[in-house]
């Protein structure tokens, strides 16, 4: 049967890809889990070198930082955390519909943007819109370094330092749970203030080296944090959203051979009908 062998192929053909996104959602739930474990294991640094920051500069009212004083807003800058590969569902698409409805509210309001995005997708994305793009990483692996993002994110801060910024945000996927990511625009400079516990108290540190030289480069450091915890958390985003994706690809497969073998039974049937309506009728006619 002609039509039996090419519903055949194409159960053949569906299966195997049913093999292959099965296996892609196995490693990436190994990868998820990885990588939520890195995203929980710099989450404590970044809580901790912020509370410092904000006891130093309580605590010391002549101490200051240029990354602290609120400007004007003229020209903002975005760093957008993407990803490198597809095949993650809705996850880069959600995240550009956000970031794209924030840019368009600055730009009718008379502010120039430009970004920086970290992954392909994201640097393909803008490439491809009225949007400057000062910078670009990618290629940051499923194991990002901070060495890895100093270069693009480094000249976001020297527009910054030369007054060519006025306001940087940071865009990326928040990890809620495996099935939920959102998308998140955090401001990275000027800090925003933040209160806590430790930095209600009148008491005071003595510093070596001075409260000045400690709060610029905590300041620093504390920036470069929040990036890399960014990447890393979207890293958890990207796998957990892959998995998901994967396995419901696996499912649609599995639902799709199931059509197919009730189309191949079904044509199967009319062919063995139709041959003995043949055999009966050539009885009948001798």
């Amino acid at each position: 049967m002609a039509v039996g062998k090419e519903i055949r192929t194409k159960m053949g053909s569906v299966r195997n890809t049913q093999k292959i996104t099965s296996a892609m959602q196995m490693v990436a739930a190994s990868k998820m889990r990885k990588a939520q474990d890195r995203m929980q294991q710099g989450k404590p640094y970044a809580r901790m070198i912020r509370n410092v920051i904000g006891h130093i500069a309580n605590s010391n009212p002549n101490v200051g930082h240029e990354y602290m004083t609120v400007r004007d807003i003229k020209r903002v800058g975005y760093i957008v955390v993407t990803t490198d590969r597809g095949l993650c569902g809705g996850l880069n698409v959600n995240l550009f519909k956000r970031v794209m409805a924030d840019i368009k509210r600055f730009q009718q309001e008379g502010v120039s943007v430009c970004v920086c995005p970290i992954g392909i997708k994201g640097t393909a994305f803008f490439k491809s819109r009225d949007v400057e793009v000062s910078a670009t990483i990618s290629h940051v692996g499923d194991t990002p370094a901070v060495a890895d993002l100093i270069g693009g994110v480094k000249n976001m801060f020297d527009a910054y330092d030369r007054g060519d910024l006025d306001r940087v945000y940071v865009v990326y996927n928040h990890f809620i749970n495996a099935m939920t990511q959102k998308p998140e625009i955090e401001q990275l400079l000027p800090l925003e203030a933040v209160e806590d516990e430790t930095t209600r108290y009148n008491w005071d540190y003595v510093y070596e080296p001075s409260a000045d030289e400690l709060l610029s480069e905590l300041v620093t450091r504390y920036i470069e944090t929040q990036v890399y915890q960014a990447v890393i958390e979207n890293n958890a985003c990207e796998q957990s959203a892959r998995m998901l994706a994967m396995k419901n690809a696996t499912d649609n497969a599995g639902d799709l051979i199931k059509s197919l073998q009730l189309k191949y039974n079904k044509a199967r049937q009319a062919a063995i009908t139709q041959e003995l309506s043949e055999i009966v009728g050539g009885a009948a006619a001798v």
